[in-house]
């Protein structure tokens, strides 16, 4: 993510911005174009019109949910219907909680922040998702945001056929920390339950039952092994002890999907978090050389650059930084050989989904070209350590 600039002023703004601190000029964030935009709305037009740009660009109507708890600020693209009054990720969310409940408002609106940041990224990719239109669609995505009820089995975060289920309490900091603390996770985020579901989908909708998902197998492991015995099997004995030398995260040696979903939502907060340090002019001068350049996540370079050269100083300086301030690691991961090919794998496969529309083109060669690079890049034959 990118700071933006007020279209009247040229302060710099945030993603969620929606109007500019400096001049007050209304702000909305138009998807087709990737920037945030100032409009001059008149108040006495009907609810839906469309709002002239203060850059003379073509008006554009806001989001319904502008209005809403969701406090959306993102705008519709011209090519939308007349008839279509949500932004491209509001549309995506098709249910959601009990908006009579006091609580129920912030958590809905905290979501769909993080939902937007994530989307952001995946229009950068080129893997723009289309809402479910149905139950039948088997292409489409929708999530459906729940809450608990009273006597019944509680709400389960999940993926299933690109529908996405989230319980809304992870939108809680104090319960969704309780849950890491007890589950013994070293990062548990709202954005990065999006990004882990959200792979899922990607794998769902991409690479299964396509060519490419032999080469996904072969870095990832047979999906097709009994995912609830696999995971009634880790929750009851533990991950393999020597998980840190093959996986993203402990979880991630539960099941192949898993692994997949785990070192994917990985490689999103990666690109976003290079992305921001780069747009922000951060250099660092760390164990490897900070080049921070790449502006769009569909031309990073590949895995081995990315990660040894560009994030891992970042990470390592955020960490130093929280030391400082005495808080525990901000990221608190590391980054073996066998995760990074992993990682290189997603990214061919998402670039050629993204590229193609269609996962056919990718081909293991990628993979082995980026093991290849990242020892060209110095990768290290042990752990990358960042928390101590």
């Amino acid at each position: 993510m990118y700071p933006f600039q007020c279209d009247r002023c040229r302060t710099a703004l945030f993603f969620e911005n929606d109007s500019c601190l400096s001049c007050g000029a209304v702000q909305g964030f138009s998807p087709a174009e990737r920037q945030m935009r100032a409009f001059a709305p008149d108040p006495n037009t009907p609810p839906g019109s469309a709002w002239p740009r203060l850059d003379a660009g073509p008006a554009l109507r806001p989001c319904s949910n502008r209005d809403s708890a969701a406090h959306c600020n993102w705008m519709l693209d011209l090519a939308d219907p007349v008839d279509q009054t949500l932004c491209c990720s509001c549309r995506l969310t098709q249910v959601l909680p009990t908006l009579g409940e006091p609580e129920n408002g912030l958590r809905w609106q905290r979501i769909e922040q993080a939902k937007r940041r994530l989307l952001f990224t995946l229009i950068d990719l080129g893997l723009t998702p289309v809402p479910k239109q149905g139950p039948d669609d088997a292409l489409g995505l929708s999530f459906h945001l729940l809450e608990d009820q009273p006597g019944q089995a509680a709400v389960k975060t999940g993926h299933d056929r690109g529908t996405i289920t989230l319980n809304v309490a992870e939108a809680d900091d104090d319960l969704r920390e309780a849950a890491r603390v007890r589950l013994g996770e070293p990062m548990r985020t709202l954005l990065g339950h999006l990004r882990h579901e959200t792979a899922h989908y990607l794998h769902y909708r991409w690479i299964e039952g396509r060519p490419s998902a032999d080469d996904c197998r072969a870095a990832f492991g047979d999906e097709r092994a009994d995912y609830a015995q696999a995971l009634r099997q880790h929750y009851e004995q533990g991950p393999p002890a020597d998980w840190p030398q093959h996986f993203i995260s402990a979880y991630a040696s539960s099941h192949p999907w898993e692994d997949w979903a785990e070192t994917c939502a990985h490689y999103l907060l990666v690109i976003d978090a290079v992305q921001t340090a780069g747009a922000w002019g951060l250099q660092l001068d760390g164990p490897a050389t900070a080049t921070l350049a790449f502006a769009d996540p569909a031309q990073a370079p590949e895995v081995g650059q990315l990660v040894l050269r560009q994030w891992l100083p970042v990470a390592q300086f955020l960490n130093a930084m929280n030391r400082s301030l005495g808080r525990r690691d901000s990221y608190p991961f590391q980054m073996p050989p066998p995760v990074l090919h992993k990682m290189g794998v997603v990214q061919a496969l998402l670039q050629a989904a993204g590229t193609d529309m269609s996962a056919s083109s990718y081909t293991p060669a990628q993979a082995d070209a980026a093991q290849s690079d990242q020892h060209c890049a110095a990768a290290p034959a042990a752990p990358v350590p960042l928390a101590v």
